[in-house]
């Protein structure tokens, strides 16, 4: 055999080769639309993408990212006890949230004294790791609070990793109101501060209430770009320092669980903010970036899918260049969370750092060309979507005048509406729900009453519509919990007989896609056989005692079986029949024999499912 060349055997990858054997697959279909998705901003994601040359990228300071957990239970000696069982379990920082902060969700520190707020950190040794404080319109109060506690236990301020956490537009965006002298109140703080010696960072831009809301990665972005330079305005306005004005303000970003878009958006901020370092004249300096994982994604239901989803945020924005991440239990979402979701999250983000070895690498995404194009386009995006919310006057103005709320709601719209047609699916809530899942252990704890809050200044208030804050899932899982509701006072949940014509190859793709369906609104899907005889199929649907049907079937055997089993079942006393796919040119007969909606995939499942769960449950 003459020997050949290897370029002659294996010959070099292409674009070019790539697209003709991706011709060959799509067989004439729309490349498109089959393989290009976009973002909420309209960024294309590619299927392929070539090499990058690497942009030069700031990064985190050197060393691993800080795994932060929270300290929100409202008895004092239960928070310390759990926060050192973190610490001594790997966590290097501790995120104090207060009751009566957006993020405590009905928990939180008590504290109103610095005896209080000590007596919840027994033991903390607060010179060897980072804090951070959540305290919402209580930030000030919090920030003198953790200052007296330092000063108590003889420990300077200089030195310690401090964030104090303060939000004041943040505030007004949750909230709806804000102080009008707020900026001086900021700065006064900071100046008390730093004249005991402290270094670290009093105001925090934080995306949480965009994010929670709604907002696309660029909005998200542009919000907190907005703010953060907001309040270097104030600062240095109310006699700061530029210089110290930049080291005195951190960020705070949401991460969920798209890796690409979450790197790519943790990458995005620190450029956005080198670029506003460059027009303030200064010499570019690692920004404090801090991470929380997204609220919005947390489910209720299934509610361990929320390890994955918690996990795959927390290792995105630690390869993104977060520099703390703070990562939420995944009971998060049904009450405060106990020792061992506390002790799966740390875990994770360990096993991350320290086995997986993510975090040795200052930027793993430099060259890759998904990530670098990505981050490019999403700074793109969201430096005209900041020099627009400059134009509206700032932030400030901009939530005043609702502006930034209308952009959020529509892109919520959208989100919505791709929740509903399960685009962007749940699982555990829209896709491949678990009707007999068993529920969780979350602290016996009941919500606690915020102590009042101080806010930040005197002035007259500054107010604007607040932005909500959202759960992807909630839909469904309202849904889910009238089902439970049925089955604690009949015994039963609500069935859907599913109605299979024909034999199990033919029926079972769409039997099992409508089993599913109907899962996810807490209709439990009823019968595994196939039919061909209508009788047997009436004879069938009247035993299972279900009141509504689903018909299940090839396109083929709908043509010559639908219209007749249609009219059985509706004479057997079926309310709402359904089809599970499209009818086509069947669509009249099926709607003259009794089908009500067709069950298919980008269909309105959302608007489905509450129709058929009140149809299976009235008499």
């Amino acid at each position: 055999m003459e020997d050949r060349p290897l370029a002659d055997l294996f010959p070099p990858a292409t674009r070019a080769r790539w697209l003709g054997l991706v011709d060959g697959v799509l067989k004439g279909g729309d490349f498109e639309k089959r393989l290009v998705a976009k973002t909420a901003d309209g960024i294309r994601i590619e299927p392929l993408y070539d090499a990058a040359a690497p942009v030069a990228q700031p990064v985190r300071a050197p060393g691993p990212w800080r795994v932060a957990q929270r300290v929100d239970h409202p008895d004092g000696a239960q928070a310390s006890a759990l926060a050192l069982a973190d610490l001594e379990g790997g966590a290097d920082a501790l995120t104090l949230v207060f009751a009566g902060a957006p993020s405590a969700r009905g928990y939180g520190l008590t504290a109103t004294t610095a005896a209080d707020l000590d007596a919840a950190l027994g033991n903390v040794m607060l010179p060897l790791i980072a804090t951070r404080l959540d305290a919402g319109a209580r930030g000030i109060e919090a920030a003198f609070l953790i200052r007296d506690v330092v000063a108590a236990r003889g420990e300077p301020l200089k030195g310690l990793d401090l964030d104090l956490g303060l939000d004041p537009i943040g505030t007004l965006a949750a909230g709806g109101s804000l102080a009008e002298d707020y900026g001086a109140e900021i700065a006064r703080t900071l100046a008390a501060f730093d004249a005991e010696g402290f270094s670290g960072r009093a105001c925090l831009a934080d995306g949480r209430p965009y994010h929670e809301a709604g907002a696309s990665e660029a909005t998200e972005l542009a919000a907190v770009l907005a703010t953060a330079v907001a309040y270097l305005r104030a600062l240095e306005a109310n006699g700061h320092p530029l210089e110290r004005a930049r080291e005195a303000v951190a960020v705070l970003l949401t991460a969920d669980a798209d890796e690409f878009l979450t790197i790519a958006k943790f990458r995005a901020m620190r450029r956005l903010w080198a670029r506003v370092e460059a027009a303030c004249g200064l010499d570019p300096r690692p920004l404090r970036l801090h991470a929380e994982t997204a609220w919005r994604m947390m489910t209720r239901r299934d509610p361990f899918v929320n390890i994955l989803r918690t996990s795959m945020a927390a290792c995105s924005a630690g390869l993104g260049g977060a520099d703390a991440i703070t990562a939420l239990p995944y009971t998060a979402a049904l009450g405060l969370s106990d020792a061992f979701a506390r002790r799966v999250v740390r875990n994770s983000q360990i096993v991350l750092i320290e086995e997986s070895n993510l975090a040795r690498v200052a930027d793993p995404a430099a060259g890759a060309g998904s990530f670098e194009t990505l981050t490019g386009e999403l700074t793109t995006a969201a430096w005209a979507a900041f020099q627009a919310i400059e134009r509206e006057g700032g932030l400030v103005a901009s939530l005043r005048a609702g502006a930034i709320q209308g952009r959020i709601a529509a892109i919520q719209a959208m989100r919505a509406r791709n929740v509903a047609t399960r685009r962007e699916a749940l699982t555990g809530a829209s896709e491949f729900p678990y009707l007999a899942e068993k529920p969780v252990t979350v602290l016996d704890v009941a919500p606690v009453a915020a102590p009042p809050a101080a806010g930040f200044g005197s002035g007259s208030a500054l107010t604007a519509p607040p932005l909500p804050s959202l759960r992807l899932a909630e839909p469904y899982e309202a849904l889910r919990d009238a089902s439970d509701a049925a089955l604690a006072a009949s015994g039963r949940r609500p069935a859907v007989f599913l109605a299979n014509l024909g034999p199990v190859a033919v029926f079972n793709a769409r039997s099992t896609f409508a089993a599913n369906a109907f899962a996810a609104g807490g209709i439990e899907a009823v019968n595994q056989e196939g039919f061909t005889d209508p009788a047997a199929l009436a004879e069938a649907f009247r035993a299972s005692g279900a009141r509504i049907a689903c018909l299940c079937s090839s396109d083929a055997l709908y043509a010559t079986h639908a219209v007749e089993a249609a009219r059985a079942l509706k004479a057997a006393g079926a309310s709402t029949l359904y089809l599970a796919g499209k009818a086509g040119d069947l669509a009249a007969p099926l709607k003259a024999a009794g089908v009500d909606g067709e069950l298919h995939a980008g269909g309105d499942v959302l608007a489905l499912l509450t129709g058929a769960l009140a149809h299976a449950t009235n008499a």
